[in-house]
């Protein structure tokens, strides 16, 4: 069993080329991760799947209130990512996405039950291993800190402030050279600094379900504009690629991506 006392001295080697790594936790981490059986196998899937949908269109399901006005029946025509706690959505339509994203620990863990008793595709944080079951429709990830766009979602992954961007990298991953957003507001009528994890009121009005975050749920506070200078790296890495990021929700103030209804890229 891998624990912290075995990686120690792995660090205390790298310190001897770089003292600042001594001890850091970003490093223990993804050595821990690295020499976890459950890596090998989330690995092996991410490489299995990297480049398979070169040419094809999907949809990233945000979690805006914007999300009640699309037309769930559209989105059944394509494949499609769907974020956190997008199961709320499931009393309301037939609609299923192909996989859902999550890596915030704290939607993580308040929808692990949902998230153990699934067998839609899952692609998770590493973090949740303690607590959601590992099987064949699970995937980990493993999250890296630093302003970057992993192309290769296999080995880490920049989360970028916002579980879109970890989607919009596993898209590229995949191959996908289209993407549509719906439901992506991009603003929380809930207010205060970024990233100040604060306790929710009686109903959420920042997302498409009132019980999203709700009943003092704890969540995190976003930070936009930290959102906003990914966004426009990944808008970067597709245009370079040859690839496009298109902006389908209804409303809201995300004009980083060149905006089109959804019913007409649908038709493209």
């Amino acid at each position: 069993m891998t624990t912290e006392t075995n990686i120690d001295p792995i660090l205390k080697k790298l310190a001897t080329v770089n003292p600042y790594l001594l001890g850091a936790d970003m490093i223990r981490r993804r050595l821990l991760w690295d020499l976890n059986p459950k890596s090998w196998r989330s690995r092996r899937h991410l490489k299995s799947i990297q480049n398979t949908r070169v040419g094809a269109k999907t949809i990233i399901i945000c979690n805006g209130p914007s999300l009640l006005k699309t037309d769930f029946q559209s989105l059944k025509e394509v494949d499609t990512f769907g974020l956190n706690k997008i199961n709320l959505l499931f009393d309301k339509t037939d609609f299923r996405p192909s996989r859902i994203v999550a890596v915030n620990d704290l939607p993580l863990q308040q929808n692990a039950d949902f998230f153990n008793d699934t067998t839609i595709p899952l692609l998770l944080d590493s973090s949740a291993t303690d607590y959601i079951r590992s099987r064949p429709n699970v995937t980990f990830l493993h999250s890296w800190h630093g302003a970057r766009f992993a192309k290769d979602c296999s080995i880490s992954i920049p989360q970028g402030n916002t579980v879109t961007y970890v989607a919009l990298e596993l898209a590229f991953h995949m191959g996908y050279s289209d993407v549509a957003l719906v439901g992506c507001d991009h603003y929380f009528k809930s207010q205060g600094p970024a990233n100040m994890r604060v306790e929710s009121g009686a109903k959420d009005e920042s997302h498409f379900d009132p019980n999203y975050f709700a009943g003092g749920a704890k969540w995190d506070l976003p930070d936009l504009p930290a959102s906003d200078f990914y966004y426009a790296m990944a808008q970067r890495y597709y245009a370079a690629y040859g690839r496009r990021i298109i902006n389908a929700t209804v409303g809201g103030h995300l004009d980083i991506f060149p905006r089109m209804h959804l019913n007409q890229w649908l038709e493209e």
